[in-house]
């Protein structure tokens, strides 16, 4: 039923509407993806002021009404990741982590894990833009899919079970695979096949790095799975 509602969200997107509304995309902590309406958001005086850019970790007060898209009725900062902005790198990894949730989790259900995947690899690139280097951006990239239930099978073929001589990577099978069933498969030479098996398994502010062969490798590995299984493109990362 209609009615005003308190969540916790990250700032997907914006988009500009009318003469000073914005349009959110946002992901959060209890209901999955929520579009909403900023209303007056872009005038000067607006009490909502700049605390709806993108990347931003809010408290919302949200209004539920009969259409599709909810309105901003509060807004008050968790984060703002002002630092992250300061640094190229990390606003374009921090932009693709956001990209990502926005093209995998498009449904109103919650999922708490990738919403604190989400948190954290901003509450990262904010503390340490250090850390926004390819093999991190991966390392998250490939978090986000056990969180959306589309991990790769790593530890052994994905087709027929075997443990030894692992040297590709088949999509439509949906994770590694032994040289008696790469029909269809692509190269994964032994360090990219290392690079995921550690970043999947280490916490995200320690992914391993990787020869930009292997991360090559690891990146299509996890592109095409994701094609193929959520039937969702991603950029690659470069």
């Amino acid at each position: 039923m209609p009615g005003s509602y308190k969540t916790e969200a990250v700032v997907l997107r914006s988009i500009r509407f009318g003469e000073a509304d914005r349009v959110l995309h946002l992901y959060t902590e209890d209901r999955g993806r929520v579009g909403a309406m900023a209303k007056g958001v872009r005038r000067i005086r607006s009490r909502l002021g700049g605390r709806l850019e993108p990347l931003s970790r809010v408290r919302l007060v949200l209004h539920e009404g009969r259409g599709e898209l909810c309105t901003v009725s509060q807004a008050d900062t968790v984060r703002a990741h002002a630092v992250l902005r300061e640094h190229r790198a990390s606003l374009e990894r921090a932009s693709q982590a956001c990209e990502a949730v926005l093209r995998l989790f498009d449904s109103g259900e919650p999922n708490r894990p990738a919403y604190n995947l989400l948190c954290n690899e901003l509450f990262l690139l904010d503390s340490h833009p250090g850390l926004a280097t390819r093999a991190q951006a991966l390392a998250f990239r490939l978090k986000l899919l056990l969180a959306a239930g589309f991990a790769p099978e790593l530890a052994s073929c994905a087709a027929c079970g075997d443990s030894e001589h692992l040297g590709a990577f088949s999509p439509s099978a949906g994770g590694v695979v032994c040289a008696g069933c790469e029909a269809g498969s692509f190269p994964l030479d032994e360090h990219a096949h290392r690079f995921l098996v550690t970043a999947l398994a280490r916490p995200l502010g320690e992914a391993p790095e990787a020869p930009e062969r292997a991360l090559s490798q690891a990146d299509r590995a996890i592109a095409e799975t994701v094609e193929y299984h959520a039937h969702v493109r991603l950029r690659r990362v470069y």
